[in-house]
């Protein structure tokens, strides 16, 4: 459908910039370019489909008093694992607080003090309190609504919602422009949009796991596309799962956020036993990879996981974390006074479609923002909160390298369409796409082996045989990228861990980069090598 936002008689049928995607990046990328002509083309009614919006933390930033830069640049390098960008991560660091601002003067209700100064809390590895939340934790929520609000005031800003982009067009060295599905993908009629410049700021790829924090729209398209049109991929098998999802069997799972921990909630087994204390001296608050994999050996062992807010929040747990309370109360669970039952599940990828400073992929004429990117700034294992700022920081330099780069609008007309296409109407619930889900959560989840991931690597061949749609061929690139790139990687680092290789190795001190034909050249290989 089109939103009453869409106004065919300002832009006559004509597009200068393409932003693929309604989340954090996309919205605050077509808020920067304002007041150059600029369609958002977003699957989901903007704000309902994005993993933004279900952000419970908050955006880091330094801005506390005794805090600095450089304590924030350490603790990202740290809890990198030895592969972190330290140059983007500098440059994302010092720019933090100026995008805080922007967001407070787009209406942003951070948390404040009594003497109305924004309010910090601490997350796991960070040695300051430097997380800026609303309402504890609904950060998400409401920064997306303030965005949404400002881009629906912004004439030069078309918003187009249920368009589901599968393509990217190449000519050549340059994208011009994308191929979008209409009515939330499920049309046969596939509509094109040219454009000088593309955005792409689809989001993550949570959902190509059986077990997720994130929404169905997260699953991995914009990775998949970008390497179908030729983009090189970055770091694709350090995939971060977040250690306290609410154990309830909803799909996608209720995440208890991390801000819990860093109040003083502490992660029990069945049996009481305070189980990370054992594993990591920073106990709850360790790493998420080292507290995720604590997690999912108590639960693989039976004895089960549980975060105990009981002490530590106990009677303020309702107006501190209202989101994770009315989940809980949901499944017939009082955090006040019980524990909570948790477990892994998929909640950020750092890697993704390679890009620069500018926020430049590796084809010309397209940009990215977001999840669906690899900046080099969470290596192999995103520091809590640092990616809303990310988010924010890349798509505001976009903004400015757009302008610098195409400093004049050249608006140009787009078709009505792009032919029929027989694609099932829905994807996402298909037989497939869930054995996919299965196969990709048993065997390239929070521990994976040799053998583990040549089995994916062989199944994932096999769907690709027999399911050839385009909208499926792009998730299933992408899984295919994560687990070729994890079999790759013979150690474990971050948020990728190999039981047959458990200790980091110094010959891999260094970040992947792949392109779609060389993951298919070596999936080969490993298939021919290692026959099932």
């Amino acid at each position: 459908m089109l939103t009453d936002h869409f106004r065919p008689q300002s832009f006559n049928g004509i597009d200068d910039i393409v932003i693929v995607g309604g989340g954090l990046a996309g919205l605050f990328c077509a808020l920067k370019l304002a007041p150059r002509p600029v369609t958002i083309l977003a699957a989901a009614p903007i704000g309902h489909g994005a993993s933004s919006a279900w952000a419970q933390g908050g955006i880091a930033a330094a801005m506390n008093t005794g805090d600095t830069f450089e304590k924030h640049v350490a603790d990202t390098v740290a809890a990198g694992a030895g592969i972190v960008d330290e140059k983007m991560t500098r440059m994302m660091v010092a720019e933090g607080p100026a995008r805080i601002h922007d967001l407070l003067e787009y209406g942003v209700p951070f948390d404040r003090d009594l003497e109305g100064k924004l309010l910090l809390s601490r997350e796991a590895a960070h040695s300051e309190r430097r997380i800026v939340r609303v309402k504890g934790d609904m950060a998400g929520k409401a920064i997306m609504e303030a965005l949404i609000a400002a881009v629906r005031s912004t004439p030069s800003i078309r918003v187009i919602e249920g368009y589901v982009v599968e393509e990217l067009v190449r000519e050549g060295r340059f994208i011009s422009g994308v191929v979008a599905r209409p009515d939330a993908g499920q049309s046969k009629t596939r509509v094109s949009f040219p454009a000088r410049a593309v955005v792409l700021c689809s989001g993550g790829l949570g959902h190509l796991y059986a077990v997720t924090t994130n929404p169905w729209e997260a699953c991995g398209q914009g990775v998949g596309m970008a390497a179908r049109a030729g983009a090189i991929i970055a770091d694709p098998e350090f995939v971060q799962f977040h250690p306290t999802a609410i154990n309830i069997g909803k799909d996608p799972a209720p995440l208890a956020t991390e801000a819990l921990r860093g109040d003083g909630a502490i992660l029990v087994n069945s049996k009481g036993h305070r189980f990370m204390l054992d594993i990591h001296a920073d106990g709850e608050l360790a790493p998420r990879d080292v507290v995720s994999r604590g997690v999912f050996a108590e639960v693989k062992a039976g004895r089960g996981a549980f975060l105990d807010c009981t002490k530590a929040i106990g009677t303020h747990f309702p107006e501190m974390f209202p989101t994770v309370y009315a989940s809980c109360m949901a499944a017939g669970i009082d955090p006040v006074t019980q524990p909570i039952p948790v477990a892994p599940a998929v909640h950020y990828h750092m890697g993704g479609v390679l890009t620069d400073g500018e926020g430049r992929t590796s084809i010309d004429g397209l940009w990215a923002a977001g999840e669906v990117t690899s900046t080099g700034v969470h290596g192999a294992n995103r520091l809590a909160s640092n990616s809303l700022l990310e988010a924010v920081v890349f798509a505001a330099r976009i903004a400015e390298n757009i302008k610098g780069t195409l400093p004049a609008p050249k608006l140009t007309e787009w078709g009505d369409n792009a032919g029929e296409s027989d694609d099932p109407v829905t994807v996402e619930d298909s037989p497939p796409f869930k054995r996919l889900r299965g196969l990709m959560s048993e065997c390239v989840g929070v521990v994976r082996t040799r053998e583990s991931l040549l089995h994916a690597i062989r199944e994932i061949a096999e769907l690709e045989r027999v399911n050839t749609r385009l909208r499926f061929s792009n998730i299933i690139t992408t899984a295919k990228l994560i687990a070729v790139a994890a079999l790759q990687r013979t150690e474990s680092r971050g948020g990728h861990f190999r039981a047959d290789c458990p200790t980091e190795r110094p010959e891999w001190q260094r970040r992947t980069y792949l392109t779609l034909a060389q993951a298919e050249r070596l999936a080969a290989e490993a298939i021919e090598t290692e026959p099932a």
